[in-house]
């Protein structure tokens, strides 16, 4: 099959399921290209994101590799350290590392037409501090295979010092100290050595300075230190080498005027999208949903992207339960995919975008391996048209 033909075929899936959308109703199931195979490459500066989050991998989520806390009482990375101990936590993260995503991933990513990886980290892949287990052959095996298959990377600090939000997926669930100024500068030195590193690995397209810092940070200290990480990291990447990315901390309306050109180049505001966790989500039927997928989303985003080029850096196919409600198996496959287009058309108007997550234990709507599999998620996933 002709890539042109390839292309036609996720046009067609994308204009399908948005006249779904439009009309509130799922009525039927939505064809899809399935055909794979298409070919990526590192992205250029200004190419659209087209990007996976490599979740689980360097910071722990218990609900995404439940087998590696099996028979233990620990909640996070930090606390299986403190359980088992030095050595035991050593050995068991090594066989976690070295299996959970491999070679076969980075070409799965590459095949499905995507151009870019999202690398979630703790700072002790950079600075290893116990009871973390160091993570610095990880991170550089993850560079050098997405090198091979020609993968952009943002790498992404996704737990800090101190805790940037006190969730498991920081590395430690607990009280939120990085706002500290200790905690700070440790993490501006977390970034610099980090940044030195990227210097020397062409795959790296963006450095994300914190992720999901708690919207109850305070706004002047987080954006005190996104000006100076992005200095930081200027000592050692240009801005027409790699990208500077703030985490919008949950206020996506907080961003005016902030880091503007020309003191600052090529930086990306990221938010995140999900549907599923507040009382308001959950109560939308699943017509209600795709349109606020839709339409909603897209007049958010929009008004971010007047403020800062805006990039969708972490999205899913998760729907609470009772969006299902009265319907079928059949309906909800197409349900899926046309929540899953309705997202594609909005997010694919910005910067870019990075699915959250490459693959959980459990599959379903956060996987996007298994999304693929089913048809819910088109299989060519190129952003170019």
């Amino acid at each position: 099959m002709t890539k042109r033909v390839r292309h036609e075929g996720r046009r067609n899936f994308l204009k399908a399921a948005a006249a779904v959308a439009t009309m509130s109703s799922v009525t039927g199931s939505l064809n899809a290209e399935a055909e794979a195979g298409a070919v990526s490459g590192t992205p250029a500066l200004g190419d659209t994101i087209a990007a996976v989050n490599l979740g689980a991998w360097m910071v722990l989520e218990k609900w995404i590799v439940p087998s590696v806390f099996k028979g233990l009482s620990a909640p996070d990375e930090y606390t299986i350290g403190k359980e088992l101990g030095s050595v035991k936590a050593a050995a068991l993260l090594k066989r976690h590392r070295e299996t959970w995503i491999t070679e076969k991933d980075f070409r799965w990513i590459a095949d499905h037409g995507l151009n870019t990886v999202r690398l979630p980290i703790g700072y002790w892949a950079v600075m290893p501090e116990a009871p973390y287990v160091d993570a610095s052959d990880t991170l550089l095996s993850a560079l050098q295979m997405a090198a091979r298959h020609k993968l952009g990377v943002i790498v992404d600090l996704h737990g800090a010092p101190g805790s940037q939000n006190g969730w498991d997926h920081s590395g430690h669930a607990g009280p939120l100290h990085w706002p500290e100024p200790k905690n700070v500068d440790h993490t501006l030195q977390v970034i610099d050595k980090l940044a030195a590193l990227c210097s020397s690995h062409s795959c790296v397209v963006g450095i994300e300075l914190l992720n999901e810092p708690r919207w109850d940070v305070p706004i002047e200290v987080l954006k005190d230190y996104y000006m100076r990480g992005y200095h930081v990291v200027r000592k050692h990447l240009s801005s027409d080498r790699a990208a500077v990315v703030i985490h919008d901390s949950f206020r996506p309306t907080a961003w005016s005027n902030f880091m503007q050109s020309p003191m600052y180049e090529n930086v990306i505001l990221d938010t995140h999208m999900y549907q599923c966790f507040s009382a308001q989500d959950n109560a939308r039927n699943l017509s209600g949903q795709i349109n606020y997928a839709l339409n909603d989303r897209s007049v958010q985003l929009a008004a971010m992207g007047k403020e800062l080029p805006t990039m969708v850096g972490e999205w899913s196919l998760a729907l609470s339960g009772d969006t299902w409600t009265g319907l079928n198996a059949l309906q909800q496959c197409a349900g899926n995919r046309a929540y899953a287009a309705a997202q594609l058309l909005s997010y694919t108007a910005t910067r870019g975008w990075s699915f959250w997550t490459l693959k959980t234990e459990g599959g379903g709507g956060w996987s996007l391996q298994d999304c693929v599999k089913q048809g819910w998620m088109p299989a060519n996933l190129s952003p170019a048209s």
